[in-house]
C-alpha cells in the first residue's frame, strides 16, 4: 500500500534532467544561438551528403513524393482584438510530467501557439502573449533535447502551428512610390515586424525542428511540401532583416534536408527572379536567395546540367539589368563566379552576357562590373579568354575613357591583377591597337591625376614587352589623329562658307 501511495507521487525532478528540458528556453540563450547562425551559409559550405552531418539526406533521397495525408486547413484563430477566453491557460512544463505523457503535452503546447495575437497595440493580452512566448521557448528546448523519432501526429501539428503564425500577408512599405534608384537598403531604415517577439522564437523552433535527426525526412516531405515551400519562400520579400536570416538559414536546411523538393526550391527561386527582373524590379530578399543559391551552385556536381546552364543564363545574368544591383550584387557576383569555376567553358557565355546589360548611364553600376569582371577573369583560361576578349576590350577601352575617374581608374587596376596582366600580354597584338588610343588620350590630359599616371604606367608596361608593337600603335594612332584633324578642318570650312552664302543672301534681301 505504502508502495502505491508513493509511486503516485510525483517525483522530483533531477538537476541535470532540470537544465536539460529549460537550460535552452531563455531568451538570452536563445539571442545567442541566432547570433551565432548569423553566417551559417558561409560556415556550412556547399550542399551535399557531406555538408550538413545532421541531416539524412541519402534517406531522403530513396523516396518518391507520395501521397498521403496532408496539412489539413488551418483554422485562422487570430486575436482580433476581441476577449481571449478564459481557457488559454499555461500548461505544465515538461518536466513536470511523466515521460509517456511529454508527448501529449507536446502536442498541446503546439496546439496553444496556434493563437496568433494583434502586436499593433502592444497593451493587449499582456498575459496571454506572455504565456504563449514562454511555451514557445519551451518548444524550442524540447526540440532541441529530444530523444526519439517524431511520429507523424507531432509534425503535423508541429508545420501547422508554424504555418498558422509565419504564413501572413506582409505589412505594405512605406516607400511604394519612391523612385527605385533611390531605394537604398542603408539609408532607409527597414520596416521591423511588431510581432518580431514571437515570430522570431517560432522560426527558432522551425529551423531546429527541421535539423533535427528526430525529424524523418519521409515523414516530414508530406507536410513541408511544395505548397508549403511556396508560401516560405513568399516570406523572402519582408522588410524584416532578421526574419530573412532565419529564412534565408531553413531554406538551406530544407534543401539539404529533403532531396526531393530541391528541383522545386529551385525552380520557386527562378520564378521570383523571372517576376523581378522582368516584372517588379522590387523584392526585398534577392541577396538572401542569392546567399542559399551560392551554397546550392558550389555543391554542383560535374558535367553541369543543362538545368543549371539554363539558370545561369536566364536568370542570373540578367539579373544585372535591374537599377538596384547594388542590393544584392556581392551575392550575384559570387554566383556566378562559382560557375566559371566550375566549367570554364561558360566564361565566355558569362562575359558576353555581362556586355549585354553593361550599364550606360549609371557610372556606379559600371564600377561593380568591371569589379566582378576582374573575378571571372581571374578564374579563366587562356583558350577561353581569346574567345571573348575582341568584344570585352571594346568595352574596357571605353571605360578607359570615360569622364568619370572612378569608371576609368577601376578599369585600369585589372593590370594589378597578375593573371589578368599575363593574359592581356599573352594576346597583346590584338588588344593593344584596341585600347592604345584611350591609354594616350589619359596618358596626355586626362583630367584626375591618378588615371593619368596609372595610363603611363600601363603604356610603359606594353612599351617594354613589346616595343615594335606599341611604335606601330603608336603610328597609328597619329595617322588616325591626323585624318580627325584634316575631317575636322573640312568640316569647319564647309560650316564656314555655308555662314558666308548664309550672310551674303540676307545682305541682298535687304
Amino acid at each position: 500500500m505504502i508502495k502505491q501511495i508513493l509511486g503516485r507521487l510525483p517525483r522530483k525532478p533531477s538537476k541535470s534532467a532540470d537544465n536539460r528540458e529549460l537550460g535552452g528556453a531563455s531568451a538570452s540563450s536563445l539571442n545567442a544561438s541566432i547570433s551565432s547562425r548569423k553566417c551559417d551559409l558561409a560556415s556550412d559550405g556547399p550542399i551535399n551528403a557531406n555538408s550538413i552531418p545532421v541531416l539524412d539526406l541519402d534517406g531522403a533521397s530513396r523516396f518518391a513524393n507520395r501521397g498521403g495525408s496532408k496539412l489539413p486547413p488551418v483554422v485562422n484563430s487570430k486575436l482580433n482584438g476581441s476577449s481571449v477566453s478564459a481557457s488559454y491557460e499555461a500548461l505544465p512544463a515538461f518536466r513536470d510530467v511523466p515521460g509517456s505523457e511529454k508527448q501529449i503535452l507536446f502536442i498541446k503546447k503546439l496546439n496553444l501557439c496556434c493563437t496568433v495575437f494583434d502586436f499593433t497595440d502592444p497593451a493587449k493580452h499582456l498575459k496571454e502573449k506572455d504565456i504563449k512566448r514562454q511555451t514557445l521557448l519551451e518548444l524550442v528546448d524540447h526540440v532541441s533535447s529530444a530523444s526519439g523519432k517524431f511520429n507523424e501526429t507531432i509534425i503535423q501539428e508541429a508545420i501547422k502551428m508554424v504555418s498558422v503564425n509565419l504564413f501572413r500577408s506582409l505589412s505594405p512599405q512605406p516607400r511604394e512610390n519612391k523612385v527605385l534608384e533611390s531605394f537604398d537598403m542603408e539609408d532607409d531604415e527597414p520596416l521591423m515586424d511588431p510581432a518580431w517577439p514571437h515570430l522570431q522564437i517560432v522560426y527558432e523552433f522551425f529551423l531546429r525542428f527541421v535539423a533535427s535527426p528526430e525529424t524523418d525526412a519521409k515523414l516530414a516531405k508530406r507536410y513541408i511540401d511544395q505548397s508549403f515551400i511556396l508560401k516560405l519562400l513568399d516570406l523572402f520579400d519582408s522588410e524584416d532583416p532578421r526574419e530573412r536570416e532565419y529564412l534565408k538559414t531553413i531554406l538551406h536546411r530544407i534543401y539539404g534536408k529533403f532531396m526531393v523538393h530541391r528541383p522545386f526550391i529551385r525552380k520557386g527561386i527562378n520564378n521570383i527572379f523571372f517576376r523581378f527582373i522582368f516584372e517588379t524590379e522590387k523584392h526585398n530578399g534577392i541577396a538572401e536567395m542569392l546567399e542559399v543559391l551560392g551554397s546550392i551552385i558550389n555543391g554542383f556536381a560535374l558535367p553541369l546540367k543543362e538545368e543549371h546552364k539554363l539558370f545561369l543564363i536566364r536568370a542570373l545574368i540578367p539579373l544585372h539589368k535591374p537599377k538596384c544591383l547594388s542590393m544584392f550584387h556581392q551575392q550575384l557576383s559570387y554566383c556566378i563566379t562559382q560557375f566559371v569555376e566550375k566549367d570554364c567553358k561558360l566564361t565566355d557565355t558569362v562575359i558576353r552576357g555581362l556586355l549585354k546589360y553593361w550599364p550606360i548611364t549609371s557610372s556606379s553600376k559600371e564600377v561593380m562590373f568591371l569589379s566582378e569582371l576582374e573575378e571571372i577573369l581571374e578564374a579563366t583560361q587562356p583558350a577561353e579568354f581569346q574567345r571573348c576578349m575582341v568584344p570585352l576590350f571594346r568595352q574596357i577601352a571605353r571605360c578607359l575613357s570615360s569622364s568619370h575617374f572612378q569608371v576609368a581608374e577601376r578599369a585600369l587596376f585589372l593590370w594589378n591583377n597578375e593573371h589578368i596582366e599575363n593574359l592581356i600580354k599573352q594576346n597583346r597584338r590584338v588588344i593593344l591597337p584596341i585600347i592604345f588610343p584611350a591609354l594616350e588620350k589619359n596618358g596626355r590630359n586626362h583630367w584626375n591625376q591618378a588615371v593619368h599616371s596609372l595610363s603611363l604606367n600601363i603604356r610603359k608596361i606594353f612599351s617594354d614587352a613589346d616595343p615594335e608593337l606599341f611604335e606601330e600603335c603608336s603610328l597609328k594612332f597619329q595617322e588616325d589623329e591626323a585624318k580627325l584633324e584634316e575631317i575636322k578642318t573640312k568640316q569647319e570650312t564647309t560650316w564656314k562658307r555655308l555662314e558666308e552664302i548664309a550672310a551674303s543672301k540676307a545682305v541682298s534681301g535687304k
